[in-house]
């Protein structure tokens, strides 16, 4: 198929008729047991991948919840790995498995975008799953991990930490190791500037070295602590060789430092399953743009790739990938980076898009499971090269088409999509610990 333009295409009464006839309308949210239920079909999976259209959309991550939910409860998944750091999300595992706290704790999610993860669609999640988990054998329980790359500084805290409850002498040699980055640790980015201009030697070898210690001491440190302290610390060491790299990439071009973080996400997800053994079951959540196979959309003709390319050639059927759309409504959103987050309306679909077309279904709700053999029809429409919105944590609605229409193919990028015609905000949690939590609480101070 030729990409570098969109496809003429059919009537656009004739598609949204035919998409209609593929889909099955899904019940209202409110309605937990009939909703989550349409996705047992997926429950024979490796891995579920949970899609989102924008950052901040109330239906996008309750409607992930109750996926996932039916998915711990009914096929055995054990895992949620979410579009988040892996301290932060360290935080909540600690709260949704009942382990105790160790060192001093801090509050999950404090930097910009804090919404993201900080509201109470997640809270909500998260306090079924401590709720779920409670009864079961530890090593039964469902835990919640994060894949994202940013916290650098975080992450060089949480190994110092480690560090110097067991072994006082290598945690200074990590000191001076880490040393070369703690001068930016605030600013990242403006690391990898001064590199870039000659005026800051890599950081690299140190911080590889310093994993590489991590893992040569395994058998040692794991005698001394348990398992689960290790490995949360070996994996901060990944995140900061994986952080440092990234920040001098992203002054290189926007491609290299695409695919490093995403390859990072899916390496981390590839250490989770290998930890937990080879029945492990993960459900992924993370924006449409990381979770669809990208080699169907223009970001992969551009060449980079993601998490849901790279689990679809690790596990070809076994990962399926759902996105989600949505028409109109209402999104949390900031104007620039750093900026606050405000609630601002969703542009209509453009008409050449994906979106319009579900939009022209009339369905309120619906679900389109693009892997069934009666849905050639179906398939075909939604193959041509179209319009696709995606909104991140910023939304520029005077320069939409601009900042966040790219082209795709739906039916090649996904196994299955998941529409609503019109969506709300999520809800910021303050920042407060509501009386009479335990300490593992992860959402407040």
């Amino acid at each position: 198929m030729d990409h570098s333009t969109v496809a003429p295409l059919p009537s656009a009464r004739q598609t949204a008729q035919a998409i209609a006839n593929a889909c099955e309308p899904l019940p209202t949210l409110e309605e937990a047991e009939a909703f989550d239920a349409q996705f047992d079909r997926f429950g024979e999976a490796k891995m579920v991948l949970l899609g989102e259209a924008s950052h901040g959309t109330s239906e996008f991550y309750r409607a992930r919840a109750a996926i996932t939910q039916r998915l711990i409860k009914h096929h055995g998944f054990s895992m949620v790995a979410v579009e988040a750091d892996w301290p932060d999300a360290a935080h909540i595992d600690r709260h949704v498995r009942h382990r105790p706290v160790v060192g001093e704790e801090r509050q999950a999610f404090t930097r910009f975008p804090a919404w993201m993860w900080h509201n109470t669609e997640v809270e909500t999640f998260t306090e079924w799953l401590r709720q779920h988990n409670a009864s079961l054998p530890f090593q039964q329980r469902t835990s919640f991990r994060g894949l994202d790359i940013y916290s650098l500084r975080a992450s060089m805290v949480a190994v110092l930490d480690y560090l110097d409850r067991i072994d006082p002498d290598a945690a200074n040699l990590a000191r001076q190791r880490y040393g070369c980055l703690t001068p930016w640790h605030s600013e990242p980015a403006l690391y990898g500037h001064a590199v870039l201009r000659g005026e800051q030697d890599a950081c690299e070898e140190a911080v590889v070295a310093q994993l590489q210690t991590l893992l040569d001491h395994r058998l040692e440190y794991m005698a001394k602590e348990n398992g689960e302290a290790y490995f949360n610390a070996t994996q901060n060491a990944r995140v900061v060789r994986a952080a440092e790299q990234y920040y001098r990439l992203m002054y290189r071009g926007s491609t290299q430092s695409w695919n490093l973080r995403d390859r990072h996400m899916f390496n981390t997800l590839q250490q989770l399953i290998q930890a937990k053994g080879p029945d492990a079951k993960v459900v992924v959540w993370a924006h449409n743009s990381h979770i669809g196979n990208a080699s169907a959309t223009e970001m992969g003709w551009q060449g980079q790739f993601n998490i849901g390319e790279l689990c679809r050639t690790a596990y070809g059927d076994q990962a399926v990938l759902i996105g989600f759309g949505t028409h109109t409504g209402y999104v949390a959103a900031a104007d620039n980076w750093d900026s606050p987050m405000q609630i601002k309306q969703v542009v209509p679909s453009r008409t050449d898009s994906f979106e319009r077309i579900f939009h022209e279904t009339r369905l309120p709700r619906a679900l389109i499971d693009l892997r069934h053999s009666h849905h050639t029809d179906a398939r075909d429409r939604l193959t041509p090269t179209r319009l696709e919105r995606a909104i991140g944590v910023i939304y520029r609605p005077e320069s939409e088409y601009y900042s966040h229409y790219f082209k795709a193919s739906l039916a090649e990028q996904f196994d299955a999509y998941v529409w609503f015609d019109e969506t709300t905000p999520i809800t910021p949690l303050p920042s407060e610990r509501p009386h009479g939590v335990p300490d593992t609480y992860p959402f407040g101070v």
